[in-house]
């Protein structure tokens, strides 16, 4: 089907150039946190773009990036320290990974180069991000060009003994485990068990493996928490964000590091510089929309709605268990997640477009994954759109 053009957006609600509305009930793939052209963040943004727009954030620095840093920081799992901003999900993860390298570099151990990541996950679509991610429909065309990456599977009962000692085996060549916490976005909304990620991760730190954590599809609420970092004891020494950072307003990038990484840098060795950057790194714009954001996601009527969306899932989730046709039902937080049990389970499984297609025509917008159907609406939905959401998806599942 052709693009549909959408001329206005406000709240969970989209607007077509014909006239048509649509629910949002995937926040424009994961980002759009408290609606679409939200009051605050908009108002914010014209007070920062009357004053400072766009500078060079190197030699320079500016308010907006250094208030965003220090209220953030507080409020990530783990002792993060320092921040590096850049622009988008795949450039956060692109730097996470050069910072782990490089930190062996700078301590002189260039043997400890290599990544471990699981199957099935997805880290963005720049070169770095491909390498680590599973090797799939999105890598296809560029398998030769990726680098070399120990694939391991997420943690269960039955192999988490073997996990560890496959990390034991080759600890000593080992840079960094990049790991999407609980939940593997793009790769199907996959969900697994925290108990087992922190024996996991327990074994990566007794070895020193540095740690990343991919939040920036789970981060700012998605799970129940503020981030997913939070189910877990063992904490990350580098945490990838986006997405819902700036709640969809504008494109940013955080990648979050511990004391130890920043250490590594600290040098006045020139050659120990992180040499990477971008043109719009921190870009006051975005750390304003950031602010902005972050303001409205702490402010206690926002923590409601994410606890009544998550019941709300929950009750929606007994209802699917009814269903024949659908199986793998799985929920954590504001994410709720199943797969039609018809045709492969891949993302190219013609079950998507069908889906699609046939929700718009109820005035509501999903984007299946293959045959992976999923629920991530914006926090202002309210129970009327929620419930005319949920009884949209029941027909739909019902006809096909």
């Amino acid at each position: 089907m052709p693009p549909i053009p959408i001329v206005k957006a406000k709240g969970t609600l989209l607007f077509s150039e014909d006239g048509q509305e649509y629910i949002d009930a995937i926040s424009s793939w994961w980002v759009t946190l408290h609606g679409h052209a939200h009051p605050y963040i908009a108002e914010q943004l014209y007070r920062q773009a009357q004053t400072l727009e766009q500078v060079i954030f190197a030699g320079f620095t500016h308010e907006p990036a250094v208030s965003l840093a220090e209220k953030l920081l507080p409020l990530l799992p783990g002792n993060m320290a320092r921040i590096f901003y850049s622009d988008n999900g795949s450039t956060s993860t692109e730097v996470a990974l050069k910072m782990a390298i490089q930190f062996w570099w700078n301590k002189g151990a260039t043997k400890r180069n290599k990544i471990v990541a699981f199957n099935n996950s997805y880290h963005g679509d720049t070169f770095g991000a491909m390498s680590v991610s599973d090797r799939s429909v999105f890598t296809l065309a560029f398998t030769d060009k990726l680098f070399e990456v120990i694939f391991i599977d997420t943690p269960a009962t039955d192999n988490i003994q073997e996990l560890i000692k496959t990390i034991e085996q080759e600890a000593s060549t080992i840079a960094a485990f990049i790991y999407e916490p609980l939940v593997q976005g793009a790769g199907g909304l996959k969900m697994y068990e925290p108990l087992l990620l922190d024996q996991l991760l327990k074994t990566m730190k007794a070895h020193n493996i540095v740690c990343i954590a991919d939040e920036v599809m789970t981060g700012f609420g998605r799970t129940g928490k503020l981030f997913a970092g939070e189910y877990l004891s063992e904490k990350p020494d580098i945490i990838c964000l986006s997405k819902g950072l700036t709640g969809g307003t504008m494109a940013l990038g955080v990648t979050a590091c511990n004391q130890k990484i920043y250490d590594a840098y600290l040098s006045d060795d020139k050659l120990k510089t992180f040499f990477h950057g971008h043109s719009f790194t921190a870009n006051p714009l975005a750390c304003t929309a950031a602010l902005a954001s972050l303001h409205l996601l702490l402010q206690n009527e926002t923590k409601q709605s994410i606890a009544r969306i998550t019941r709300l899932n929950k009750i929606f989730s007994e209802e699917l268990m009814q269903l024949k046709g659908i199986k793998n039902l799985r929920q954590l937080g504001t994410i709720l997640a199943f797969e039609i049990s018809s045709g492969k389970d891949e993302y190219l499984n013609n079950i998507s477009a069908t889906i699609t297609s046939k929700m718009l025509k109820k005035g509501v917008y999903l984007r299946p994954l293959g045959n992976t159907v999923y629920l991530m609406p914006p926090y202002c939905i309210t129970d009327l759109e929620y419930e005319k959401v949920k009884i949209a998806l029941l027909e739909t599942l019902e006809n096909i």
